[in-house]
């Protein structure tokens, strides 16, 4: 797919300033925070746990568009008080400050600087929401697992094998691969039968380089 999933960075002084004026809520895993298309004026500041946008088609196939941990935030699209773009939901129990659009608005206004941290972090997830849709169009599923897989192993061992940095479900990386799980389980199968991976303690370590094509 088109990144992977992202190591929450340190939050900024101002972020943190932003989070001590919401309102904490926890969340169970499974929660929906966000719904596509409903009206919101909220924006969810991680302090605990890790939340997950993604895009549904009604007929249980999604697309993963990125992963939230603490520091990081979700909903900003609230400012211009339009309708939601995606859901959010919480991967795990989670809690999360919760600054209404007034409160983020009036703040902006006191720390101009906010402004532009604020516009360079939309700037960002919008390029990556254009090469995720470039992906899906252009690379075929065997292509985008590639480049995944690739994009999360860590630097090899003394073997030359390198682990995939995240335990994932086949379920998890079908999201982010805007494809079905059973694809997925299938085209692992085939790597692992043919020598270029293995799955150790559910962890996937890559045996060698992937083949371009399969």
């Amino acid at each position: 797919m088109s990144s992977p999933i992202p190591q929450s960075p340190d939050p900024s002084s101002h972020v943190q300033a932003l989070a001590a004026m919401g309102v904490q809520r926890r969340y169970r895993r499974g929660a929906l925070l966000i719904q596509e298309g409903e009206t919101g004026d909220t924006l969810y500041i991680v302090l605990q746990g890790r939340l997950r946008a993604f895009l549904g088609d009604g007929q249980g196939r999604e697309l993963t568009l990125g992963v939230y941990g603490p520091g990081e935030y979700v909903g900003e699209m609230s400012l211009d008080g339009g309708p939601r773009s995606a859901n959010v939901e919480a991967m795990e129990p989670s809690t999360c400050a919760v600054i209404t659009r007034d409160v983020l608005l009036d703040y902006i206004a006191r720390q101009p600087a906010f402004a532009l941290e604020l516009m360079s972090r939309l700037i960002r997830r919008a390029r990556l929401a254009t090469e995720s849709a470039r992906n899906v169009a252009l690379i075929d599923v065997y292509g985008r697992l590639v480049r995944f897989l690739n994009q999360l192993a860590l630097d090899p061992n003394a073997q030359g094998e390198r682990v995939v940095g995240e335990r994932l479900t086949h379920q998890a990386m079908a999201q982010h691969l805007a494809c079905s799980r059973e694809m997925v389980s299938r085209l692992l199968r085939d790597l692992e039968t043919g020598g270029y991976i293995a799955v150790r303690d559910r962890w996937i370590w890559l045996l060698k380089p992937l083949p371009a094509r399969w």
